[in-house]
Formats: C-alpha cells, structure tokens, sequence
C-alpha cells in the first residue's frame, strides 16, 4: 500500500520547505534523512511534524535509516517539548491516507503535539477555530536552539 498520490513532490509543501528562509520554512531542525518543521496551523504551542525529507507516503516505504531517523527526531521532539512547554501529556501519532485524516496524504509525518488538563482543543470542533497564543515566529526561536543542543549531544 502506498498513500502517496504525486511521486514527484513537486507541489508538496514537505517537499518545498526544506528550500525556503528558515522564516518561511518553520523548519526547526535537520538531520540526514528527515526534518522537524512547526505545524503552519497548529491544535497547540510546539505542535511538530516530523518529515521524511523523501516524498513518501507511508512507512512501508521508509528505508531503515528514514524509520530510524523518524524516531529518533520525534523523541527528540518530545524532549524538547517538553523542556520548552512543560505539557502535561502529548498527543504522538501519524495519519497514513486521508481517509484516516491525513491533511497531506503524500508525504508521510509525524505529528507531536503538547497537550495540557483543560487545554482549548474543544474549540476547533465547537467554533471552527484555534487558539494558539504564541505567534509561530517566536515558537522557532523558542526551538531550533534546544534542537541544535539535543543534536550535538547525540
């Protein structure tokens, strides 16, 4: 089974990201094979995606190294997350195919998502929006710091 539907990435924004400004990109650490990159339209402070910088839509198509690089930059994203925000809980999962609710069902990711007791999540279902107090901008300077820490560590 394959969930991706263009093979060449061209118009996908996984695909393109990793080429913009880092203002644009959201992009918030690197590796060799995948990234971290700010949710553009976040459930929460510090939601992630962690990205297979291949265009590939499910895991069956990871290569060993991508799987093991997916996992250990989600950790990492935990990590961070946690330091940054202190969550009470996280919300860790991939959605493969959009009738399992992937947004972009041809590029396989990881989403990271802090989660808090009484957080606003019940207002994107209640009044169609989101409530997200800090502004993407200072969420990638709050992150990309601990990333290059984590990164040098490991």
């Amino acid at each position: 089974m394959t969930g991706a539907t263009d093979t060449s990435g061209s118009d996908c924004v996984f695909c393109v990201a990793p080429g913009l400004p880092e203002s644009e990109s959201l992009v918030v650490a690197r590796a060799d094979a995948c990234f971290v990159v700010l949710n553009r339209y976040p459930y929460n402070n510090g939601h992630l995606l962690v990205v297979p910088t291949r265009h590939i839509g499910s895991l069956e198509e990871t290569t060993p190294e991508e799987l093991a690089e997916l996992m250990v930059l989600t950790r990492r994203a935990e990590i961070v997350l946690t330091e940054v925000y202190s969550p009470h809980g996280m919300n860790i999962g991939i959605n493969v195919g959009r009738p399992a609710g992937a947004g972009i069902p041809g590029h396989l990711h990881v989403h990271v998502v802090p989660r808090w007791d009484g957080d606003t999540n019940f207002m994107t279902v209640i009044g169609e929006t989101r409530v997200v107090p800090e502004e993407l901008p200072r969420t990638l300077t709050r992150l990309t710091p601990i990333f290059e820490r984590l990164a040098g560590s490991n």
